[in-house]
């Protein structure tokens, strides 16, 4: 089984590995819960589910790995994670010490959006920005099916630039983790959206239920996606204005909400410095697996079959 390559998404909460063959088809597939402020059971976690798929496969394959946070080039260790027990460690380096062989390791937008590149919903685009919009807001941009993270390894951090063209009562905006205010991911993000709800309502309510609600025809639901939506309009012309990508590939759990890839369009036109839009908002054709898939779609299909071979 040449040129297997193996794909391990370490989130949070779980970490999931998948193999896939040269066409892309999925051999295998396993999800594990993700330890917790434990940096060595996450190592041990990812070599464990590595050597399981190998046993299974009967073959040695390539690895990638998509993270949190990103690899600073100035450390080689791990920043910028929500899974704080990261920041600050080696994983690249360490990882590769464990499994005994060149591991690629990239941030999981990185990852979503060069699945989605590779084989998915922008199947033959030629510059992909990819979007995920859950508990946080990230994303990564993809040019001719490679990855690209920049001069600070941070390309794609769209989440943490000002919310474009703010209305006054935008301004200064929520506080960020970041340490600034009024980022992209205060209003865009699912506690976002929740918060938005809370502070022009009083009600606590979760997206699906808000999302519900609007579809019931709830005045107050309605209100609080057509701001959510106006403001994602605004940020993803930001992007198209910076970038120009042919496809825009939303995902996370915001990223079902079914409206959006008709409203937001409508919307962004009024921002683009162009006479007019033909970048695609999309779904992804994946879904959450996508970063998973482009983890192990960090190797290419020559890269693997010939690495594999010589992976012991």
């Amino acid at each position: 089984m040449s040129g297997i390559r193996l794909g391990v998404d370490l989130g949070g909460t779980k970490t999931e590995i998948i193999a896939l063959d040269e066409a892309g088809r999925e051999c295998l597939r396993r999800r594990v819960d993700s330890p917790r402020e434990e940096y060595a059971a996450t190592l041990e976690t990812i070599a464990g589910l590595v050597a399981w798929a190998e046993e299974q496969l009967g073959a040695p394959a390539t690895v990638g790995i998509g993270t949190p946070g990103a690899l600073s080039r100035a450390t080689g260790t791990i920043k910028n994670a929500n899974s704080t027990w990261l920041n600050g460690r080696p994983l690249h380096r360490d990882l590769e010490a464990r499994l005994e062989r060149p591991v690629r390791l990239a941030n999981d937008a990185n990852c979503f959006a060069l699945s989605e590149a590779a084989d998915g919903a922008a199947t033959g685009a030629e510059l992909v920005f990819g979007v995920i919009v859950g508990t946080g807001t990230g994303a990564g941009v993809v040019v001719d099916r490679e990855v690209r993270t920049g001069a600070n390894a941070i390309a794609g951090e769209w989440g943490h630039n000002p919310l474009p063209w703010p209305a006054a009562e935008e301004v200064p905006g929520p506080a960020c983790y970041c340490g600034l205010n009024g980022c992209i991911e205060t209003f865009l993000s699912g506690p976002g959206l929740m918060a938005d709800h809370e502070r022009c309502t009083g009600a606590s309510r979760d997206p699906e239920d808000i999302v519900a609600g609007a579809e019931r025809g709830e005045r107050a639901c309605e209100a609080t996606l057509r701001r959510y939506e106006h403001r994602m309009a605004r940020s993803l012309a930001h992007v198209i204005n910076v970038l120009d990508p042919d496809t825009i590939v939303l995902g996370g759990g915001m990223g079902n909400i079914a409206r959006l890839y008709r409203t937001v369009p409508e919307l962004w036109g009024r921002f683009v410095f162009s006479d007019r839009v033909d970048t695609r908002l999309v779904p992804p054709r994946y879904g959450d697996s996508s970063g998973v898939r482009g983890a192990a779609w960090l190797w290419g299909p020559e890269e693997a079959a010939a690495l594999a071979g010589g992976v012991s």
